[in-house]
This record gives structure tokens, sequence and C-alpha cells, in this order.
């Protein structure tokens, strides 16, 4: 995926399978600091180990919540982890919540809601726009197109 690619899709949550091309250069600032999460969609069978794993990943404070809303509060927040930049990488993507269609299209609601959060001046320090980057990897391109359906359903409803 090049730079243009990246920076032209309207997905606020970028699939990709492994065998596609990912320049970081499209993904992370041109220079600063950022920070860079990754996480196993192996790992985050239930909800309370998605919290766990983004928790962990992002240093989230001792307040955090444990729940769906402490969660979104805290992807748009990280005042305690300041970066010019952040990616959020999820390997294994398919296999995120794979019992609970309805708490995996939350986690897609509010991952989306905090790129759309950070990508907005508003509320911003100085009205500065912070790159906030999701990529959801696959195995293979079967997957990533499955997945992209699930996210676009997700993203349809209200969250």
């Amino acid at each position: 995926m090049t730079d243009e690619a990246w920076h032209r899709s309207k997905e606020p949550l970028m699939v990709c399978s492994r065998g596609s091309l990912v320049e970081l250069a499209a993904v992370l600032p041109v220079s600063g600091r950022f920070v860079v999460a990754r996480l196993d969609g192996t790992r985050m069978a239930d909800a309370d180990q998605v919290s766990y794993d983004f928790s962990d990943a992002l240093l989230f404070p001792s307040y955090f919540g444990w729940n769906w809303n402490a969660l979104s509060d805290c992807l748009r927040d990280l005042h305690w982890l300041p970066a010019d930049g952040y990616l959020v990488i999820v390997d294994n993507a398919p296999q995120l919540l794979t019992d609970s269609s309805q708490d995996r299209h939350t986690l897609f609601r509010i991952l989306a809601q905090a790129v759309h959060h950070w990508a907005s001046p508003l509320g911003q320090r100085k009205g500065k726009v912070t790159p906030f980057k999701v990529l959801l990897l696959c195995e293979r391109d079967e997957e990533a197109v499955h997945l992209r359906q699930d996210i676009i359903r997700a993203l349809q409803q209200r969250l």
C-alpha cells in the first residue's frame, strides 16, 4: 500500500493481507515521536482480553475502567503517551472476538471513532491533527475481503 493509497482511502480501519506492501512512510508521521502498538487478534477472544491487551500496549492509566466506554475514552485521549502520531497494528485480525459479532462490531466502531477523533482539529492541542492509524492484518486476501465486509456492517450500526 503506497502513501497515496493510504491517504486517499476513506476507510478508517485499513485491512491488509500479509502479502500486501505497506510503506511505513504512508503510515507514520514524517518526523517526530510516534507510538506503535502491536496486538495479536488470536489473543483477544473476549472483551476482557481486548481491554487488557490495549491497556498493556498503550500503557493505559490506572483509572482505566475495563469496559468499552473506557476503551473508547482512552483511545481518544492518550495524554499520558504524547506522540506526533499513533499506529495500532492488529496481527491475525480475523481472529478478533470470533465468538461475539456484537463485541467485534463494537470494537471496530470504537477504533473508527478514535481515528476520526484524532483526524479532527477540534479539541486537539493547538488545533493540531494527530495521525492515528489502525492496520488490521490478515494471513490471506480472502480473509481481508471478509474482514472489510464485517467492518462495513459494523460501521453502519450506531455505537
